[in-house]
């Protein structure tokens, strides 16, 4: 009777080993060469302006970075899988619009709307997945034609008009601090935490690059690509409906282009952080810095 031998896996050649250390060197210096820009660009404020480096002066700017910076957290991943998504501002906009609508300005059933309001965001990401997945349209068509179903819903509760009464709980996400530490940073400090623990420790983060890098190759090695790309816009759009209330927090009301044109920013932040557009490659750490540059170019 015959016997059949399986092949042990072999070692990694010398070559292989070689551009494999290679590689990694690239991917921590094209890290590393964002935050120097960034520190470059600090001491270039720093000359510009006397109050620049002030305390008071660098919570403004982690203030207004904290919820672009949540949002692109979200874009971030969607990019990783190769897609791209253009509803989170108006995610943002429709999510502050109920918070201060529908709270009319009272903590009294502040976690029921919060709850409500990224389910709604929740909704929409999971929608923007299964157009891109089962129906096969393109990211860009299918997410841009999901602003105007977002913004459709916004101006049917809102009627157009501005709320301006925001609960007390969303102003002291978007305005207080915890000793000096803002609040808001608090919050998206511990989003990319998470993040990075995600993408770096768990399968689920394995297979977003994997998706990304080769979804053909993904699939017939046994991943879920529509699965993973569903998941991927639904916490995007979980994260566009956090920022929604860190800044209508922040802002202190809440108008129907809160947070308009959020959506090219924190786009150009992750691929200015060094994630490749067509995605499998990049990083949360990058991201950071991308966004942090990009505000102070802003402050400027």
């Amino acid at each position: 009777m015959s016997q059949t031998l399986v092949p042990e896996p072999s070692a990694a050649t010398p070559r292989e080993a070689t551009l494999s250390r290679i590689d990694s060197r690239r991917r921590v210096l094209s890290a590393a060469a964002i935050w120097i820009v960034l520190v470059g660009l600090v001491f270039i404020a720093s000359r510009v302006s006397d109050v620049f480096l002030t305390q008071r002066n660098l919570t403004v700017i982690l203030k207004q970075a904290a919820p672009l910076g949540i949002l692109a957290v979200g874009e971030t991943i969607v990019l990783l899988t190769g897609g791209i998504d253009l509803s989170v501002a108006s995610v943002m906009a429709t999510a502050s619009i109920f918070a201060a609508g529908i709270s009319n300005g009272s903590d009294q059933y502040i976690w029921p709307v919060i709850l409500l309001c990224l389910t709604f965001s929740v909704l929409v990401g999971f929608f923007n997945g299964l157009l891109v997945t089962k129906l096969k349209i393109p990211p860009f068509i299918a997410t841009l034609g999901m602003i105007l179903v977002v913004q459709g819903v916004r101006f049917v509760y809102s009627k157009g008009t501005p709320k301006s009464l925001v609960p007390p709980t969303l102003r002291a996400w978007g305005q207080g601090s915890t000793g000096p530490i803002p609040n808001a940073v608090i919050i998206w400090a511990a989003i990319v935490i998470v993040a990075v623990f995600v993408l770096s420790r768990t399968t689920f983060g394995r297979r977003l690059y994997a998706v990304g890098g080769n979804a053909r190759a993904a699939f017939l090695s046994g991943v879920d690509v529509d699965w993973i790309k569903i998941a991927a816009y639904t916490i995007c759009s979980l994260l566009a409906g956090i920022a929604g209330l860190v800044l209508v927090g922040y802002v202190g009301a809440a108008d129907n282009w809160l947070g308009n044109g959020y959506e090219l920013t924190a786009i150009a932040a992750v691929i200015i952080g060094g994630t490749a557009f067509e995605g499998g490659k990049g990083s949360q750490i990058g991201t950071v810095a991308g966004v942090l540059i990009l505000t102070v170019l802003f402050m400027l």
